[in-house]
């Protein structure tokens, strides 16, 4: 089975996808993750993406759309996963489908999750997260068990 999951950032996206990846085992795959993997390990994607990444620009749907795609074709994603962060666009959403159409297989589910603009706000104004892992955490939801600067930062 394969899902997108739609919404604004901070909408839940997220959460979301960690309750039904414990019920279906479903990997979830998002594009913030394929971004720091690539980075972390020097791929040829991962170089071109960095300095998009690293100065808060939209990484380009070439190279973005290149991550998606080694992404799922590696064994775990054989039997689907969850997309969250992409698709983005139109360009994206397209050559997300033709790649799955090729592989005769398609999105089975779209979840678009609607949050108050008011709620989109407090949620974002108190997340953190952290630079070496990519965690998210929030000041009041989700506090990290240790504060900013420690060594270890385990959720």
């Amino acid at each position: 089975m394969y899902i997108v999951l739609l919404g604004l950032p901070g909408a839940g996206k997220g959460t979301q996808a960690a309750i039904i990846k414990e019920k279906t085992g479903l990997p979830h795959v998002t594009t913030g993750e394929l971004f720091r993997e690539n980075i972390r390990a020097g791929t040829e994607l991962g170089k071109k993406a960095q300095p998009f990444v690293e100065s808060g620009r939209l990484v380009p749907n070439e190279l973005t759309i290149g991550m998606l795609l080694d992404r799922i074709a590696q064994p775990d994603c054989a039997g689907g996963c969850m997309f969250d962060g992409f698709p983005r666009n139109t360009e994206q959403a397209e050559a997300l489908d033709e790649a799955l159409s090729s592989a005769g297989k398609q999105i089975d589910k779209a979840i678009y999750i609607p949050v108050a603009t008011d709620e989109l706000v407090r949620r974002l104004a108190g997340r953190w997260s952290c630079p070496q892992c990519g965690a998210v955490y929030h000041e009041t939801n989700q506090p990290p068990r240790r504060q900013a600067g420690s060594r270890a930062h385990p959720p």
